[in-house]
């Protein structure tokens, strides 16, 4: 059995038995048809992966593999904030006519800072200490930028990581305010965990333990349906992940080198609706 399938299901059976209804507030989040988007939720919730154990990608439904690695991609590598340079149409929601998702995820990664070596992104600057400080504790990332929110068309969700060098292992800490735990769970965790691997395989570590904390993990109303029907399905075994080893260049990774071996998942036959 999938890990990943075991964390999402005791997640789940948790926010659905003991969650808290938002429906007394007039909340933000809406549908397609103007109604609003309530959800039931569980409050800080902690989840870790030991990627030296197995990948964590669900197999109750399928996580669209490459698509989730394009992301990523476009989030850390391209640095983009620009839908047109993204493969999916994921984002589509909150772009303006431009294509542009404002100062938002991939523009905050790529602005620079300047620091007593020299300056840095934020990307870079974590390339540098993995490279020269790792044994530092102080190798952050955040996306959360106050100064900028005003001119981000959504807030970042996944908005800061922490690494951390432990022997030969390079661990990681994901930090979220939110996750709608049906459309985004396992593909974030996928997304990081890829990215865990790819920075451990550039500065030389194996890659350890991903920590997953979400501060409001919810399940929205027209999703618990879809949910509980997840949860009656019998999990598969986790597949193995493959990155290309030659890849020693954080920027010369391509979707193209990581797959998913042996990827067996349920079928799912339900069009997502999703909370703008």
């Amino acid at each position: 059995m999938s890990y990943a399938d075991e964390v999402f299901k005791a997640n789940c059976r948790e926010i659905i038995t003991n969650g808290v209804s938002d429906e007394m507030f007039d909340v933000r989040p809406h549908w397609s048809d103007g109604t609003l988007a309530h959800t039931i939720k569980s409050f800080g919730v902690v989840n870790r992966y030991d990627l030296q154990k197995e990948f964590p990608v669900m197999t109750l439904r399928k996580t669209f593999f490459k698509s989730c690695v394009d992301e990523l991609l476009w989030i850390w590598q391209k640095k983009s904030n620009n839908v047109h340079e993204l493969n999916s149409h994921i984002w589509d929601s909150w772009a303006d006519e431009t294509g542009s998702i404002g100062k938002a995820y991939g523009y905050q990664l790529g602005v620079k800072h300047h620091y007593s070596e020299g300056d840095f992104d934020q990307v870079d600057r974590i390339l540098f200490d993995l490279k020269y400080h790792p044994e530092s504790r102080r190798i952050i990332s955040n996306i959360y930028n106050h100064h900028d929110l005003s001119e981000m068309h959504l807030y970042p969700c996944a908005y800061s990581v922490t690494l951390n060098v432990t022997g030969d292992r390079l661990n990681m800490i994901l930090n979220q305010r939110s996750q709608d735990m049906l459309v985004a769970n396992n593909w974030n965790v996928c997304q990081y965990a890829v990215l865990l691997h790819m920075f451990s395989q550039v500065s030389g570590f194996k890659a350890g333990t991903l920590v997953h904390v979400v501060a409001d993990a919810h399940i929205y109303d027209r999703h618990v349906a879809y949910v509980k029907e997840m949860l009656e399905k019998e999990p598969f075994e986790a597949p193995k992940l493959w990155i290309n080893p030659d890849v020693k260049n954080f920027y010369d990774f391509t979707v193209d080198d990581f797959k998913l071996i042996d990827y067996r998942c349920h079928e799912f036959n339900h069009k997502i609706p999703v909370a703008i």
